[in-house]
């Protein structure tokens, strides 16, 4: 591995440095994801800050990291130091990511006479009516996302090896929750919990709603395949509209305070270009002052269930204290803490009383549709359990097995009652164990509504006072943890009772 130069800055001028590299960064996987460019050139932007991450640079922040005169400076100096791990190993694989990246973007599927980029057929399987056409367009993509798994897995063991190398713990399990400061294993056994406890009620939802959005033609146990058709709620496509997803959505933040439209550093991209990806998301380029928020939508409710959860995002990263170290407005030790503010923006589409407001729905359909996001977000959880359990088991055994597929399939099909093809476990894996971060999230955003609803009243979703205490909260960036406003909500972090309260059980 090279070294690069030997530039060794103090903490203060690392940071700024890191803050013009995050931002390049940033604004370039902004403009790929958007399809605005067609090619990947971070690693030309690597290329340009070789000196900023170095080994002479890691081993001065750990030096200044176990020096710190307060907890506070010491917290600021470990996240300066993980992110200069992470820049050692971006830099070593920024070319092999570029090229990964850029022939994904080249791949193509051929379906019915028609070549589509991958990310445009994938995005289409949202807005399939037809099952048998999903199931074909399906296993198309699929295979060809499957060519990617030898380099995949190349690139994932090459990080895994460095960031043994340079973090000095060698388990990535053992790795993760030290950086996290959680035992993973004890949250999984709590969440396994938590998913079993939900096995008779979800068999219900699992009944009703694979029935009712998937037709009397679909298969006993329906393929992962058609979980973003029915993420959408595809029936009910004429009452929550595309057309009508910004306008709806801007309305409901409205009520709590935030006029997303009219916050300048909050940056919207609504528009639909055939490589942009279907995956909604906030890119905070350099908050507070630059944060993008991008959606593509497809239709259905689910476009409001995403630009409201990004709104979340967005809202923390843009509301974030100015005055806070650049290392509290960006970085954290996970995601499990901006999650929190991205689901309980979406728990609004949860509420009867927002489906009764905004479309104009009787009681009853208005508690049917709400029932409809319980589905989702069971389907969710449920999967998202068993995606924690089998990464904990990949990893595990990574050391001395690599990655193997083993177990994928047969967890997350046991779990949502779709069959999952073994072959697409390495495209269902997000780094870091972000599983276990989502997981956390869907805990306390739980916790957070019922404290929301209890200070607030049943119309939290729609009083000024609801928006004005996040705003607190917002303004704290990324210092807190997760576990940290669990305890200031007063709840013990692990207490999975107002979620499962909130499913149904």
């Amino acid at each position: 591995m090279a070294t690069g130069a030997t530039t060794t800055r103090s903490p203060a001028e690392f940071e700024a440095t890191l803050q013009r590299y995050v931002y390049e960064r940033s604004e370039e996987a902004r403009a790929v994801r958007v399809g605005e460019k067609e090619t990947s050139e971070q690693a030309a932007i690597v290329a340009r800050y070789a000196d900023l991450f170095t080994h002479d640079q890691l081993e001065s922040l750990r030096n200044c990291e176990a020096e710190a005169g307060s907890a506070d400076e010491r917290e600021r100096l470990y996240r300066l130091r993980k992110t200069c791990e992470d820049g050692l190993i971006v830099t070593e694989l920024a070319e092999r990511d570029d090229e990964l990246e850029n022939a994904m973007l080249a791949a193509r599927v051929s379906y019915r006479g028609e070549e589509m980029p991958l990310r445009t057929a994938q995005a289409r399987l949202a807005v399939l009516d037809d099952y048998a056409a999903r199931e074909e367009l399906g296993a198309l993509q699929a295979d060809v996302s499957a060519t990617f798994n030898d380099d995949r897995l190349e690139l994932i063991a090459a990080g895994e090896a460095l960031a043994g190398q340079l973090s000095g713990i060698a388990g990535p399990v053992e790795r993760n929750a030290e950086e996290k400061g959680i035992d993973i294993r004890a949250l999984e056994r709590v969440l396994a919990a938590a998913s079993s406890a939900l096995d008779e009620r979800w068999g219900e939802l699992r009944e009703r709603w694979f029935d009712r959005l998937l037709g009397p033609e679909r298969a006993g146990t329906p393929s992962q395949f058609h979980s973003a058709y029915m993420r959408r709620l595809s029936p009910l496509e004429s009452v929550y509209t595309k057309e009508r997803s910004v306008e709806v959505c801007l309305e409901t933040l409205g009520e709590l305070g935030f006029a997303l439209d009219r916050i300048e550093n909050i940056h919207l991209d609504v528009e639909d270009r055939p490589q942009k990806s279907p995956r909604a998301c906030v890119i905070a380029s350099d908050p507070p002052k630059v944060v993008h928020l991008i959606t593509r939508a497809m239709g259905g409710l689910h476009d409001y269930q995403a630009f409201l959860h990004e709104a979340g995002h967005a809202l923390h990263y843009a509301g974030c204290d100015p005055s806070l170290p650049y290392t509290y407005r960006k970085l954290s030790r996970d995601h499990a803490l901006t999650e929190i503010y991205s689901y309980i923006c979406e728990k609004v589409t949860e509420e009867q009383g927002w489906h009764e407001r905004y479309f104009g729905l009787d009681e009853e359909t208005a508690a049917t549709n709400a029932e409809a996001t319980i589905f989702l977000e069971a389907l969710l959880f449920r999967r998202y359990v068993a995606k924690l359990q089998f990464e904990l088991e990949f990893w595990g055994r990574f050391p001395s097995a690599g990655g193997t597929s083993a177990g994928y399939a047969e967890t997350l099909s046991a779990a949502t009652g779709l069959v999952y093809r073994s072959d697409q476990y390495l495209a269902d894996m997000d780094a870091g164990f972000y599983s276990a971060d989502y997981l956390r999230a869907w805990v306390r955003s739980a916790q957070l509504r019922e404290f929301l609803r209890g200070r607030f009243g049943e119309g939290w979703w729609r009083e000024r006072e609801t928006g004005d205490f996040l705003r607190g909260l917002f303004a704290e960036g990324t210092k807190p943890s997760s576990e940290e406003i669990a305890e200031r909500l007063g709840y013990d972090p692990h207490d999975t009772g107002p979620l499962l309260a909130e499913l149904g059980v």
